[in-house]
């Protein structure tokens, strides 16, 4: 409709802030964990709705960047702990976060909700098409340096080691193991960034994330704890574990190289 503007299927919605709505339900004796979780967040493991009550899985809450969903054909798996293939997520937000008429069973989550009839999966298939059928938006126009993200390609596969993980086309190895059915995972430890989230998950490890229109969806890492694709490429030249070694042009290199996925 005229001037209320245009779709962006697929994008991260970075400033809606579900916390905050869902605390406005009277239902919801206990607010502040829902406030705290702020704009661009949402923790789908705090609590799950098993069709009748509310139900605590995990405390305390602990919301992650809401993701995009464009770009998704060949990854397979697309949730930061890789539980799943896209439809198992579907599935799960769909029945427990959503309330959706559904059944949803992860014994290794501790999860398992059964209405009849199930009217959530029957519409799975047709979802996961519409998914993978959303491409990855293109970086603005002068929107970083071309010739910069040209050597920032090669500090990419070269200096920065991001290459080792970060593999193209798909820029992730999550399906590059022994069977691409078994997602290939990393121990949380070796990723600077927090792993509690990843000891609540069914895996207890994280995927690697596939790089896609990153300029979109700041900030960066599963809880936002990077405002830019600076802070993203200093916490990795700056790992204690494994440390880079990069010199400031070649941090700023591959930061435009990053603009550009």
């Amino acid at each position: 409709m005229p001037g209320i503007g245009k779709r962006l299927d697929g994008w991260a919605n970075t400033t809606l802030n579900p916390g905050a709505i869902i605390a406005l339900s009277p239902a919801i004796k206990d607010k502040q964990p829902y406030l705290s979780w702020g704009p661009g967040k949402y923790d789908p493991r705090f609590r799950i709705f098993d069709g009748k009550d509310v139900i605590q899985i995990n405390d305390p809450a602990m919301p992650v960047v809401i993701p995009s969903i464009f770009g998704l054909q060949g990854v397979s798996f697309e949730t930061f702990n890789a539980d799943g293939p896209i439809s198992y997520w579907n599935s799960y937000v769909g029945v427990t976060q959503m309330g959706g008429h559904g059944s949803f069973s992860d014994p290794r989550i501790g999860v398992d909700v059964r209405q009849n009839p199930d009217v959530v999966t029957p519409q799975l298939s047709a979802l996961v098409q519409y998914e993978l059928s959303l491409l990855t938006p293109p970086p603005p126009a002068g929107s970083f340096n071309v010739e910069a993200a040209k050597q920032g390609a090669d500090v990419f596969v070269g200096a920065g080691r991001c290459a080792t993980c970060h593999k193209p086309p798909l820029f992730t190895d999550v399906t590059s193991g022994p069977d691409p059915n078994v997602p290939l995972l990393h121990d949380p430890t070796t990723i600077p960034t927090d792993p509690a989230y990843a000891a609540r998950s069914a895996t207890k490890a994280w995927r690697t994330t596939p790089l896609r229109a990153l300029w979109q969806h700041p900030p960066y890492f599963h809880d936002g704890s990077a405002a830019d694709l600076r802070a993203v490429v200093d916490r990795y030249n700056n790992n204690p574990k494994a440390p880079l070694g990069l010199t400031e042009q070649q941090k700023s290199d591959l930061v435009e190289f990053l603009k550009s996925r």
